[in-house]
């Protein structure tokens, strides 16, 4: 699973983000959604809190690390507009704000305390060169 999401998914984002041509756009941002898809529907037929069960595995912190950046940056500022998180997979979106907002003994609230979706949006902003940081989404994430 570990490779699978960081080909696809979290690289994924980037091969699609910096594409320079049409041809090379296409051929990344199809399996990306392909491969969120996929994620979202393990996720539905397991039903369990975590991509692999009770307990966080590093699975989902590899998964965390490029969609809690989703909506804020990849989806506007990389063209991985497609389909939002937050209103086209419904599972994945729950998974993602636990993880953000949990503060239990096994995350200890270090996936909140480590986000910044400034630095996010200006960053990524910045590396494609232009000088325009989106203003939205209106709601960083969403609450539980």
């Amino acid at each position: 699973m570990n490779e699978w999401v960081y080909d696809k998914i979290n690289n994924g984002v980037y091969k699609t983000g910096f594409a320079s041509t049409q041809e090379a756009y296409l051929s990344n941002v199809v399996p990306l959604f392909e491969s969120l898809d996929r994620v979202e529907k393990h996720l539905n037929d397991r039903g369990t809190k975590y991509l692999f069960g009770d307990h966080i595995t590093e699975a989902d912190i590899r998964l965390f690390t490029t969609l809690i950046r989703f909506d804020v940056a990849y989806y506007t500022i990389f063209k991985c507009n497609y389909k939002m998180i937050r209103s086209d997979y419904p599972r994945l979106h729950t998974w993602l704000r636990s993880l953000y907002w949990e503060e239990n003994n096994e995350t200890k609230g270090v996936f909140k305390k480590t986000t910044h979706f400034e630095t996010y949006k200006e960053g990524y902003t910045r590396a494609l060169r232009t000088p325009i940081i989106p203003y939205g989404p209106a709601v960083d994430i969403m609450p539980l």
